[in-house]
């Protein structure tokens, strides 16, 4: 036999039987993807790779105690060529789940809605290297312009990447779902002649056409302005600021706010979104946490490039997610509504157990209520306040506040009377998102944003800018 098809692959590995097997998920993603890289203002690698891998879960019944089912996860990027390939993950997927014991998230698996089945037989979605024409057209411009000195003498260096994921899942239950999910990135670093000052800029991209419509022209000349921003050096210690913080830097601090709304956690009394003691509710479900209208949603049907699968695929289980859950239909969540807190992420199983409503964590994120004003418009209204282009190395201080901790990156602008006047020294900063929402003073449009800290991780996502009177430079940092 030559090479399975991803959906073959599903429908094959269902039909084996199992002993003592209550259920099976079987997932298969192919992934095909592009990349472009460029150092010293010059093109350095292009290349176009395709992954294949695939993952058999096994729900098994343990013993004769009733809902004491294990489950067993083994996952191959190996192409099936035989027919014993997928025969042997099924028995492995078997052992493992009698060894894991039983599982706390038992549910039965979910079962087909109205877009079962749509395109399970069509091939997996392609991408190719040219859709960096139009990119490497505008970088070529970019690169004369950089090493002729015209505007400022600087170096460009950067990375772009698209990749469209195929993803097929089938279950015992009968579900049959296929998602074909475009992302990409494109990501701009000017450093100066003397390399002692850095800018970064970047954008997500989903589509060819979005690679075709993106201005790189106009981001070297943004990258340029900040440059010439920073030959004016000011030294400044560690203190409370007035902050303006970019699209990129609040898609870096949701992502990780939204990564801890574990419900479990939270009705345990052991995350940031437990209630006071005294409070009479076990999560802070309902509390305001911003007094402006703001709004953190996520939206399989966003537009804007944002769209995300409409079903739940998940290899693991944890407090928020669970294997028992793949297939389950996903729609619009409204994790804070208004600048009140209305959400948590909770499986199916845990839900029923603790009364409320089931949720899984969000593959995009997007937050409103802002002003119809840009970041510059907000720039420009200010007095004296830093602008940061971006935060990195974010880490968990303290679980109970959700304070996290991080440095400042390719940048820091010093803004009086409306103007940038100079760059700053880098920063670490101590802050929780949860406190920061409560504090934002004011909020601009809301945009497409790229994170700069978990864009592996997390790229779809829409953010504004933010003013927050005081957000917390903790210490001077020497990063660049």
């Amino acid at each position: 036999m030559g090479i399975l098809s991803s959906s073959e692959l599903v429908e094959r590995a269902l039909e084996i039987p199992g002993k003592d097997t209550v259920g099976r998920v079987v997932l298969a993603t192919e992934s095909s993807e592009v990349a472009l890289r460029w150092a010293n203002s010059t093109m350095t690698t292009n290349g176009h790779s395709t992954v294949v891998s695939w993952t058999v879960i096994s729900l098994v019944r343990l013993g004769d105690a009733p809902g004491a089912v294990g489950t067993g996860v083994v996952s191959s990027s190996a192409l099936v060529t035989d027919l014993a390939q997928i025969q042997d993950a099924v028995i492995a997927s078997e052992a493992v789940a009698r060894q894991a014991g039983p599982a706390r998230d038992v549910i039965g698996l979910p079962e087909p809605s109205d877009e079962n089945g749509v395109g399970w037989a069509e091939p997996a979605g392609q991408t190719s290297i040219k859709v960096f024409d139009r990119l490497a057209e505008q970088l070529g411009e970019a690169f004369a312009s950089a090493r002729g000195g015209h505007l400022m003498p600087r170096v460009l260096y950067g990375f772009a990447s698209h990749e469209v994921a195929t993803t097929w899942l089938g279950t015992s239950a009968g579900v049959r779902r296929r998602w074909v999910q475009p992302i990409g990135s494109v990501e701009l670093n000017a450093k100066s002649a003397d390399l002692t000052r850095s800018a970064w800029a970047g954008r997500s991209v989903a589509t060819p056409e979005d690679f075709a419509a993106l201005d790189v022209i106009g981001l070297d000349a943004e990258l340029v302005d900040r440059l010439g921003w920073g030959q004016r050096r000011v030294e400044l210690p560690a203190g409370r600021y007035p902050t303006i913080l970019p699209p990129a830097a609040v898609a870096d601090l949701m992502i990780y706010m939204c990564w801890e709304m574990a419900g479990r956690p939270a009705c345990e009394g052991r995350s940031a979104f437990s209630a006071p003691p005294d409070s009479g509710r076990p999560t802070r479900v309902g509390e305001r946490l911003s007094a402006l209208p703001l709004s953190l949603t996520s939206d399989p049907n966003a537009g804007n490039g944002l769209a995300c699968a409409p079903f739940l695929v998940t290899t693991q289980s944890s407090d928020e997610i669970s294997v028992f859950d793949n297939g389950a239909r996903l729609g619009k969540v409204n994790w804070v509504a208004e600048g009140v807190l209305s959400a948590l992420a909770y499986p199916r199983a845990a839900a029923a157990e603790l009364g409320t409503e089931f949720a899984a964590p969000p593959s995009n994120l997007i937050l409103t209520g802002g002003s119809d004003a840009s970041l510059a418009d907000l720039v420009a209204g200010t007095e004296r306040v830093l602008l940061p282009t971006c935060l990195w190395y974010i880490r968990l201080v303290d679980p109970a506040t959700l304070l996290l901790t991080g440095l400042t990156r390719d940048g820091v602008y010093l803004v009086e009377r409306g103007e940038v006047v100079g760059e700053v020294n880098n920063f670490r900063f101590n802050e929780s998102p949860l406190d920061l929402l409560r504090r934002v003073s004011a909020v601009t449009k809301t945009e497409r944003a790229l994170p700069r800290e978990f864009k592996d991780e997390f790229t779809l996502t829409a953010m504004p800018s933010v003013l927050v009177p005081d957000f917390n430079m903790s210490s001077v940092s020497k990063a660049n």
